[in-house]
């Protein structure tokens, strides 16, 4: 998986090499392979004294971006481009290459070198600029980016050769920013590739542990598919619906990813496996679903419907988790055309669009590069408009500056107090004011991308309860919770009476007998935490034997069992945070926890401690 071997032919040999290259990408026409042969020649001329990181020609690494681009049918401009976008490294100028492929490709060639050359890893201010820079080059032309995810793919696939310090680091950069750029175009494919590579490098342990889980369950993974995938077959033949399906395994990084959520080992996780059912319409999709559902119990809270809400990077589909054979089965439905659009994205459009060129590739369809657009015709007062465009490629996660110019990550919607805790608990615990680029700003207020942050602290101050329900991360929330149950007498009996008010509003309409059981048993808690010298702020806490619960992958986060439904293991279980008691976890399908107003914005993830 290091090293990628692409062409049959000689690397030595560098006619045989672009006679490969035509012979496996056939669709450029004569005059397009001329113009192609001229750069390849231009490119094995002037890379003679140029010195390779991958212990072999310089030229190869071009060519395979090329060659890349060349599987999704790039357009001639781009191919050339591809070859020539390392013109400073061969001594090239842009004039002269203006001279020799007119200004269009000239153009793409300095742009895409440009931003291959951005400090985009380094931990300091000049990354928001180039990432802005970045985004600028994809309003004007997105076959910028789409060279520069070739180039990044194919360096992380080669990277064996590269010193070892360096390998970390272009991993990091990969993870960072190339992958997500990639998903937020829509290309799956090279997201999934990009992330899988670069994990081998970021966490080497984990990765081959994953790659070691996968390849020892090959053999019980395939007899598992094939008997669903026949027994889906079966039912769409019925009903007349005619349907191609894929089996495959979760690609390592979201493994890993499922990983760090809930705490637990690749061994550990049933989830693996997925189905991808191809249909010719929507509305075979929707049958398809029926017939699966009738098939296998669909898991409560596992059913997304991408086709009739497509994700802002274009993304249709119909996602559910069914038990199959007592196993978690992943199966995505969509049809040939969206299938086509989620695994290349934006790059789909050359691909099964014969002669497309950039002129009319209908970019404005993604709602991404209507956010670009806007990006291009503004005029920047400050950072606003660039930090929102920028939460859309870093997700829900944003970035921010210390004064020494480090980088601290933050959930969305985090203040102050989050980013002091974030620092150190000491600090955290005596902030009394914050700047923001030098500015004082309210404490509760939300952070902004690349902003840089001065906490101002007080050696007699101390949190409070309204830090303790302004705060956003699970540290910042610990910590102040922590000190308010040492320091503050009354603060337990406050969230015990809250916590008793909030379970009356909830439990309204539950019957008397149920009502009798929930103050039974949460006397019975409270006496046995009592007794045994219990915190007041767990009484009603009630323990499963054995089995606890994961908080966004967390133990030790307060929460307590619903008592409306009494969740237990194995059941699906799903949590929202309050705002003086923790986590409440209720049943996934629990009536009262879906009445509950503005869950999804309250709504982490919970898993049992298995």
């Amino acid at each position: 998986m290091s090293k990628v071997t692409v062409f049959k032919s000689d690397e030595s040999n560098t006619e045989d090499l672009i006679t490969e290259f035509f012979s496996i990408n056939d669709y450029f026409g004569k005059s397009e392979q001329e113009s192609i042969k001229k750069a390849w020649e231009l490119l094995v001329k002037k890379s003679e004294r140029v010195e390779s990181a991958y212990d072999n020609p310089y030229y190869l690494h071009p060519l395979r971006v090329a060659h890349i681009l060349a599987q999704n049918k790039m357009d001639v401009e781009t191919i050339i481009a591809a070859l020539l976008h390392p013109f400073d490294i061969l001594t090239l100028s842009i004039d002269e290459i203006k001279n020799l492929f007119g200004e269009k490709t000239s153009k793409l060639i300095l742009i895409s070198n440009k931003i291959l050359n951005l400090p985009i890893n380094s931990k300091t201010l000049q990354q928001s600029d180039a990432i802005r820079k970045m985004f600028f080059a994809l309003v004007d032309d997105v076959r910028v980016i789409l060279i520069a995810i070739a180039d990044r793919t194919d360096r992380i696939r080669n990277i064996s050769g590269v010193e070892k310090s360096k390998q970390k680091i272009i991993a990091e950069e990969i993870i960072d920013i190339w992958a997500p750029l990639a998903d937020r175009l829509g290309m799956q494919t090279e997201k999934n590739e990009l992330e899988d590579l670069s994990l081998k490098y970021t966490n080497p342990a984990v990765f081959k542990q994953i790659k070691d889980i996968v390849a020892q369950k090959k053999d019980e993974r395939s007899a598992y598919l094939e008997k669903a995938v026949n027994s889906i077959y079966k039912s769409a033949e019925k009903v007349g619906i005619s349907v191609t399906i894929q089996s495959r395994a979760k690609h390592f990084y979201s493994i890993y990813q499922k990983m760090r959520k809930r705490n637990k080992e690749a061994s550990e996780l049933f989830d693996l496996l997925a189905l991808r059912v191809l249909c010719q319409t929507s509305a075979d999709c929707y049958t398809i679903l029926g017939i699966v559902h009738s098939l296998w119990k669909p898991l409560d809270g596992r059913f997304k419907d991408y086709i009739a809400m497509p994700k802002a990077n274009g993304y249709q589909s119909l996602h559910t988790t069914v038990m199959c054979d007592d196993k978690p089965l992943e199966i995505q439905i969509r049809t040939v055309e969206m299938h086509n659009m989620a695994e290349h994205g934006i790059a789909s459009h050359w691909l099964y669009k014969k002669g497309t060129n950039k002129d009319l590739v209908e970019v404005d369809k993604l709602a991404i590069f209507n956010k670009f657009q806007q990006l291009k015709e503004t005029t920047f007062a400050d950072n606003t408009d660039f930090d929102t465009l920028k939460n859309e490629l870093l997700g829900d996660e944003i970035y921010v500056f210390t004064p020494k110019g480090d980088v601290i990550k933050l959930p969305f919607g985090a203040n102050a107090i989050d980013f002091a805790y974030a620092i150190h608990s000491a600090i955290g615990e005596k902030i009394v004011a914050a700047k923001a680029n030098g500015k004082i700003i309210p404490l509760t207020k939300p952070l902004e991308n690349t902003q840089i942050i001065e906490v101002i602290t007080n050696p007699q101050a101390h949190p409070t309860e309204a830090q303790l329900k302004a705060v956003k991360t699970t540290k910042a929330h610990q910590k102040i919770h922590v000190w308010l149950a040492t320091n503050e007498p009354s603060f337990s009996d406050r969230v015990e009476a809250k916590e008793k008010s909030e379970e009356k509003n909830q439990d309204g309409e539950l019957k008397s007998n149920n009502q009798d059981l929930h103050s039974v048993n949460a006397k019975k808690q409270k006496k046995k935490h009592s007794k045994a010298g219990t915190h007041p702020e767990l009484a009603n806490v009630e323990i499963i034997p054995q089995k606890g619960v994961l908080i966004q992958g967390q133990k030790n986060v307060l929460y307590n069992l619903a008592q409306c439904c009494k969740p237990h293991y194995p059941q699906v279980i799903a949590g929202y945070v309050t705002r003086m008691r923790g986590v409440t976890i209720h049943r996934a399908d629990c009536l009262i926890y879906q009445r509950i107003p503005h869950k999804d914005q309250r709504n982490v993830d919970v898993s049992w401690d298995e």
